[in-house]
């Protein structure tokens, strides 16, 4: 039942995600989806614990309740283009 209503969420841009910028690589990272925002608040330390492992710098990260994402990262550093305006959209549901 759950998978069933996370597929509706997303098909109607209110599930929530996960948005990590990093320095080090420069990547804009998206995890996701979630139910609810508290959902994707206790799962963050995890993404942020396995990135900064590996080196990263974490220079933003904002949970939002938002369509999915095109592309899960964005790698600027690999030659990517790492265009602030092609990130979901967002529906003001920010934490």
């Amino acid at each position: 039942m759950k998978e069933l209503w996370l597929k509706i969420l997303q098909a109607v841009g209110r599930a929530f995600w996960i948005e990590i910028i990093t320095e080090n690589p420069k990547c804009t990272y998206y995890f996701g989806p979630f139910l609810n925002g508290l959902e994707a608040i206790a799962a963050k330390a995890g993404y942020v614990e396995d990135l900064t492992t590996e080196g990263a710098t974490i220079l933003k990260l904002e949970v939002n309740r938002c369509k999915p994402p095109e592309m899960l990262t964005i790698e600027e550093d690999l030659g990517g283009d790492l265009d602030r305006g092609t990130k979901p959209t967002l529906l003001g549901q920010g934490f």
